[in-house]
């Protein structure tokens, strides 16, 4: 209809967001193929949404300026709608910034390139933390006691780089729950749309991870070529449960934008 060809973009993702994610949160069985088409009509209007679209302009690559550059924040983040539904906003990375690995528990995600290319690593945390295991793994480091409670098996699902002309990174409960975002080339932004958003109060805390090492897998990589190992074996790792590294901060910014109502 020529309204709807005047409704900017963004305000379409957010009204079909809300109706996906809404869906999504009270569908039974026999509603399945309802939520997948308004999935996929999500899916179509976040790949199609560029920088421009929310007058964004790319950031240039800037030497470091020294002590003033290491106060500003590694990551910034514009605020763009949020409901009890979904949040939506845009992460903004200076070269070489990386957001931890962090969990989105209970949690679905889409995370678009707006400019500039991030490389996505994305996890799984299996069911048995380290404590369920018969014999636990040696850690290289070793860890402190205390520490093992905080440490689960999982697996590496994806590493994968995106850019603006990529299809969004989607994130479920139960798949490519955990990831680690980091700038590749440059400065880099990302539309970030997030179903349920964070809430410490019913149970959706950010929580961080680190990747650990083995004592086994420092031996294999010593001895063997990583082709030669099979692939679930290859991808299956352990993470420690971490503080919010300190290196690790986010700022706030306005978003430049069309107004989104939902």
């Amino acid at each position: 209809m020529p309204r709807d060809n005047k409704t900017p973009l963004i305000q379409k993702i957010a009204k079909q967001a809300y109706t996906t994610f809404n869906g999504l949160k009270s569908s039974s069985g026999g509603e399945n193929k309802v939520v997948a088409d308004k999935m996929s009509e999500l899916i179509s209007l976040v790949t199609a949404v560029r920088a421009a679209d929310l007058k964004i302009a790319p950031r240039k690559t800037k030497p470091s300026s020294g002590a003033g550059e290491l106060q500003s924040p590694p990551v910034t983040y514009m605020h763009i709608c949020e409901t009890d539904v979904f949040s939506m906003g845009v992460f903004l990375l200076r070269t070489g910034a990386s957001i931890p690995l962090h969990d989105h528990p209970g949690m679905n995600g889409m995370l678009k390139v707006l400019y500039g290319k991030v490389s996505v690593r994305c996890f799984d945390k299996l069911e048995d933390k380290v404590n369920g295991s018969p014999v636990p793994p040696e850690f290289d480091p070793p860890l402190a006691p205390l520490q093992m409670g905080s440490v689960w098996r999982s697996v590496l699902r994806s590493d994968t780089e995106y850019s603006e002309t990529s299809g969004p990174c989607l994130l479920t409960p139960v798949r490519d729950n955990l990831h680690q975002i980091d700038a590749v080339e440059g400065p880099a932004a990302f539309l970030d749309i997030l179903a349920p958003p964070y809430n410490p109060d019913d149970g959706r805390d950010c929580h961080y991870y680190k990747v650990l090492q083995t004592v086994a897998d420092k031996g294999k990589d010593a001895k063997s070529n990583p082709e030669q190992q099979g692939e679930k074996e290859k991808d299956q790792t352990w993470l420690l449960e971490v503080p919010q590294p300190e290196d690790f901060w986010c700022g706030g910014e306005p978003y430049p934008g069309p107004a989104v109502s939902v």
